[in-house]
Formats: C-alpha cells, structure tokens, sequence
C-alpha cells in the first residue's frame, strides 16, 4: 500500500490543532500531542496519528474529558494515587510520571498509580522523561481486553505494556518497550490496512484455535499473550499482563480485566464497571539512590557495549540493544519525514473536514 512523508512539523501542527478543536488546553495540547507523535517518531506506527480519530470519537461519545482536572487524591513520601478526571491517558501519565519523578528526587523513589485515565500512548515515552534526571523510568498501563489468558476462549487482559527506560554514559539509553501479548492490537490494523494474514501465534478464534486473520478479534477470536501457546510460554505472557494489570488498576481503583472501557469509541461500556477508567503505573528511582550514578552509567555503557560486541548467528549483523531499532527510526523520520499509509491519510483528511481546519 503506498505510503506518503510527512515532516514532524506538520503532523505537530495538525495534531495539535485538532486537540485544541476538542477543547484541550493549549498546554494539554502541546503535550498530547508530543506524546502521540513520538509513536509515529519511534516507528511504532500503530499508536501515533493513526489513533488519532480515535481519541477524537472518545471525546464525541463523552467517554475522554478534554479539560479534565487531575488530580492527586492519595499521596505518602514516596507513592501516589492521581485520578486523571476521564482525561486523554496522553495527558493525565505525564502528569503522573513528573509527580514520580518528583517524589523520586525527594525520597529516592516515586511510584504513582493512576485511575480513571484513558489510552496514553506508547509506554516509552513516559518511562523515558525520567531519563534526563538520571533516573530509571518505568511506565505499564492496562488496556481493554482482548487477550484470551492460556487456555481460554474468554477476553480477560489488554495488551497491557511495560517499558523499563535507563541512562548510560556514552551509549544511548536503554529502552524495553513491549506489550504483554505476541503482538499489540495496532498491529492487527496494520495489517488490515495493508490486506495481510497475521503471523501464528497472534491470534486465535472464537472457539481457540490458531488463526492468521487480522480481523479475528470481529468474529470473536482474541489476541493471544506473549509467546502464543503455552508450549512457547504463553503463561509466561499471561502472568506478566495480569501483572500489569494488577499494578495499573487494583492498586489505583481503575478498571481492571475484561471490564476495562475498550478503545473503540463504537464497542459499549462493560456492564457494573467495578473501578474507574483506564489504570496507569508509572515509577522513577533515582540511581544515586543506590551508587554514584557516573559508576552506573560507567557500567550501562560496559554491559550494553557487550551485547552489541556478542557473536551473532548467521546472516546477522548485530546484536541490538533494547531502544536501538526505535531511536534508527526516529533519526531517519525526523531527517525524511513521517511515512503515512493512505489509509491514514484519508482518516486525517476526514478530521480536516471535521473540524474546518487545513488539511495536511
């Protein structure tokens, strides 16, 4: 399908206005959109503008407050629980992750839960803000359910990510940003836009058997947890998103397994909702908390400088490093623009229309 650039600039611009349209704060605005954009900077493309429309269709259903008052509604030296107001989760977990970082600057340590928040992005880009104050961030968040746990035909979990971002010295920082499933459902509209089979082990059907349609989670199928089957692990993937969603959600008040509010503005709210929107867990922890942090980052650049050096199998190049392939992509986007397929190009074209605005 073909694909059209567009500069960083330009999507910035568009991107913002359509959340000043909404109603968002020019401040709210400016860092929706930076939140959302870094998806499409870091290559994941399934969760920058492509997603747009839909948070803009949350905010039509009455489902995402664009002038939420966040705010902090339980706090110790260290922890913290913020109620996000119903607001874009692109806005309420950076909020949450500088009351961690702060909290993290005072006492070491900072750790706040978030509810009734909303879908917040790529979790990289939360957990990466703790990066410039020498602390090692951590973001997760739960997510609609969609994912079938090992041995089940019943949607139960979200794809619910975990990033894990840490500074090093000379070498760029490491950066672990993975969903709890084989693959995220943006994945899945990729492949829908682009009129492919998914890989085994994304998916399965209604009735639990393996499938390659990307349109599976519409006939009733689910997307299955990290590693497939359980003969490849996928208890393993099982247990880390109930992990995630327990941190996210039972310690926050949000919702939490299959009661979660899904993404598409169209697919109705769960019934006798137990919590409040969507949970967020963000963390930051000092490095100077426990050594000198010019010794941890002496020794980030030894460890990461020994994967990169590891023998590799035949036909590859390299060892990469957690954050190596992401940061390639947005060196090569910021300096040639933003590759679009065209789907999501009319889609953005239709809020142009919306709105008044220019289009792209």
């Amino acid at each position: 399908m073909p694909e059209q650039l567009f500069s960083y600039q330009q999507l910035a611009e568009f991107t913002k206005t359509i959340f000043l349209k909404i109603g968002c704060s020019t401040e709210h605005a400016n860092t929706a959109t930076k939140a959302l954009l870094s998806a499409d900077l870091r290559g994941v493309d399934s969760h920058g503008v492509a997603r747009l429309s839909g948070y803009v269709r949350l905010w039509e259903a009455r489902r995402v407050n664009a002038t939420p008052v966040i705010k902090v509604i339980h706090e110790t030296p260290s922890t913290a629980v913020v109620d996000g107001d119903s607001g874009l989760g692109l806005v309420v977990a950076p909020f949450a992750m500088q009351i961690a970082i702060e909290k993290a600057k005072q006492v070491g340590t900072g750790w706040v839960s978030v509810q009734n928040s909303n879908h917040f992005g790529i979790a990289a880009h939360h957990a990466m803000m703790a990066l410039e104050n020498d602390m090692i961030g951590i973001a997760m968040t739960n997510a609609s359910s969609l994912v079938a746990p090992t041995f089940s035909i019943d949607k139960m979990l979200g794809t619910n990510p975990i990033c894990v971002a840490a500074p090093a010295g000379t070498e760029p920082a490491f950066v672990a940003d993975l969903a709890t499933t084989t693959a995220a459902n943006g994945k899945l509209e990729i492949l829908q836009r682009k009129n492919m089979q998914t890989p085994t082990g994304w998916v399965q059907d209604k009735d639990g058997n393996a499938s390659n349609d990307p349109h599976a989670l519409k006939t009733g199928g689910a997307l299955l947890p990290l590693g497939g089957d359980k003969d490849h692990g996928s208890h393993k993937g099982y247990a880390l998103g109930a992990v995630v969603d327990i941190f996210s959600a039972l310690l926050s008040g949000a919702n939490y397994a299959p009661w979660v509010p899904p993404f598409p503005a169209y697919v109705p709210m769960p019934a006798q909702q137990p919590g409040k929107g969507i949970g967020h867990f963000l963390g930051a922890m000092r490095i100077d908390a426990f050594r000198p942090a010019d010794e941890f980052k002496k020794s980030m650049d030894h460890w990461i400088q020994g994967f990169r050096n590891a023998k590799t199998v035949a036909g590859e190049e390299k060892v990469l490093v957690p954050g190596d392939p992401e940061r390639e992509f947005e060196r090569e986007r910021m300096k040639d623009g933003i590759p679009l397929l065209k789907q999501v190009v009319d889609d953005l074209q239709s809020l142009s229309e919306k709105f008044q605005i220019a289009s792209l």
